[in-house]
């Protein structure tokens, strides 16, 4: 642990002489952040974990956003139109939009990004269902027609919570939807420095001198984002304890999202502000793939509902339980469509009974394949917790650690777990992405393999998913909230692990941090 936490010490000392060769003054200007992981992948619309989201949000901009109670309204959007009928809608772009290349944005980049996204995310995927044409009418405007009224166009185009519909130049937004896009050339508020990005070390993004923020005050991840920091630099510092002690010397300013065991020597530090960020926190899983034996079979996915208890997992990966709290709700709790229905079977932990249904599943001690990583540790900490339980109903499970970014690279594939491929990886969720059946990307259970990565098939959960989205009103998609939940607990798409909040750590010189359901770092001012 010593010598971990002195290899931490130099690294971080090296990452952190890029920045300390300026002024101090000058220093007042720059914010830098120690962000969750390390950003692998550039591509919103190809991946949905949360630190690309937050890398998307600085270079890239959205035609609609989420406020803080997830409600849309515009961003790129300056005006927008519904026919009578419900099924034309006509947009036009605010004026000045232009790329970090210079290039205007136009509607055709609009609708080449659209058209992109709608292929991968859950959310954009059920737009495009309902969705008849989306064409480009001139430079700055241009329609969505529908072949039936939806009433969730709006939400959908402002999505926070899968992968973003963020607006990408034309000709990047023609690449195939299965390939990542590395170009990180967008029309948001920040500029990435290609030239001193350091895979693994160091990222930094300058202010964009051209991006013209609404007039509105910010309201989560809608209104003016003003940008009042010239540069934001990423210094990725594996080791907590050295972060820790940069925050606390005003080396770093902002530490994104640590493990709660981890803020000891802050808590009682004048000079530090510890605060919940997000409006529903986030949601532990573990998503298992059901391509393959055992978790093809329902009765295998059902046993791990068994044999977990939440509890122990939460209290491994968030301590204090303050922190967490127990929630047998697919849609998370304290949120508009929270249900426990049918979850009474799994609050109480049956060992037996999970032996039960692994036997009758066909389980007969196979190696099963759990991909995890301590990069992030309160995911790592889940899958020890995992693995503990496994092995103790008799599963010969194999834990494979490595950094997040290879856990991501991973997750697509199809394969085998024994050609590369994977059985089971412990992940957690913003409470945003998951708290409706149109959002939550783990429910989508269309037996088509274009859902998220675990790949379970249902018709009966789509039937009343559709039927939800269908319905004409919210009493109406209250109805239909009970026995699609019930539905979700017999099949188990993904185990429900805990519901947490996040703890976000920044200085107190560092003012206007937003709250919202994506980390962003435009309104942030230092003194």
């Amino acid at each position: 642990m010593k010598r971990v936490r002195l290899l931490g010490s130099v690294f971080a000392a090296a990452v952190l002489a890029v920045s300390a060769v300026a002024p101090a003054k000058a220093q007042n200007n720059v914010l830098r952040v120690v962000p969750q992981a390390d950003v692998k992948v550039l591509d919103t619309h190809f991946s949905s974990i949360q630190v690309t989201k937050i890398f998307a949000l600085m270079v890239h901009d959205t035609l609609f956003a989420w406020d803080y109670k997830l409600g849309a309204k515009p961003q790129m959007v300056e005006a927008w139109t519904v026919s009578p009928d419900k099924l034309t809608y006509t947009f036009t772009l605010r004026p000045g939009l232009k790329f970090h290349d210079g290039q205007p944005v136009t509607s055709k980049d609009v609708v080449a990004s659209i058209q992109r996204w709608t292929k991968r995310d859950v959310i954009g995927q059920r737009l495009a269902a309902f969705t008849a044409d989306m064409a480009a009418v001139n430079d700055r405007t241009f329609t969505l027609t529908l072949k039936e009224p939806y009433g969730f166009v709006e939400f959908s185009l402002g999505s926070a919570g899968g992968q973003m519909p963020a607006i990408y130049r034309e000709a990047d937004a023609k690449t195939d939807s299965a390939t990542p896009i590395a170009t990180a050339i967008g029309s948001g508020p920040f500029v990435l420095n290609r030239d001193e990005w350091k895979p693994g070390a160091f990222v930094a993004f300058k202010k964009n001198a051209d991006y013209i923020p609404r007039s509105e005050p910010v309201d989560g991840l809608t209104g003016g984002t003003i940008v009042k920091v010239d540069r934001v630099e990423w210094h990725i510092i594996p080791d907590s304890g050295t972060v820790a002690a940069a925050l606390t010397k005003g080396e770093v300013d902002l530490w994104d999202s640590p493990a709660t065991d981890q803020l000891g020597p802050l808590v009682n530090n004048k000079d530090i502000v510890i605060d919940k960020l997000p409006p529903f926190g986030n949601y532990g899983g573990i998503r298992v793939n059901s391509l393959h034996p055992p978790f093809n079979n329902v009765k295998a996915r059902q046993a791990l509902a068994y044999l977990f208890d939440q509890r122990d997992f939460m209290a491994a990966a968030y301590g204090d339980q303050k922190w967490w709290k127990v929630c047998y709700a697919y849609y998370v709790c304290d949120a508009p469509w929270t249900t426990q229905a049918g979850s009474e079977p799994y609050h109480k932990k049956d060992l037996a009974k999970a032996k039960q249904l692994f036997a009758e599943a066909g389980y007969k001690g196979e190696k099963l394949t759990l991909i995890t990583t301590n990069e992030l540790p309160q995911i790592g900490a889940m899958a020890l917790v995992a693995a503990a339980n496994l092995k103790e109903a008799g599963v010969n499970v194999e834990m494979v650690v490595t950094d997040w970014g290879t856990v991501v690279s991973r997750m697509p594939k199809k394969d085998p777990p024994d050609k590369g491929g994977w059985n089971m990886f412990t992940t957690w969720f913003t409470g945003t992405t998951m708290h409706s059946p149109l959002t939550n990307i783990g429910t989508n259970m269309a037996c088509d393999q274009t859902n998220w990565f675990g790949w379970p098939c249902d018709a009966e959960v789509e039937k009343l998913r559709d039927s939800f989205l269908r319905a004409p009103d919210d009493a109406a998609r209250k109805a239909i909230l009970e026995p699609l939940h019930k539905r979700l607990m017999e099949t188990q798409p993904y185990t429900l692990l805990g519901q947490f909040d996040p703890p976000f750590v920044w200085r107190k010189n560092v003012q206007g941090v937003v709250k919202g359901s994506v980390l962003v770092f435009w309104n942030i001012s230092k003194s």
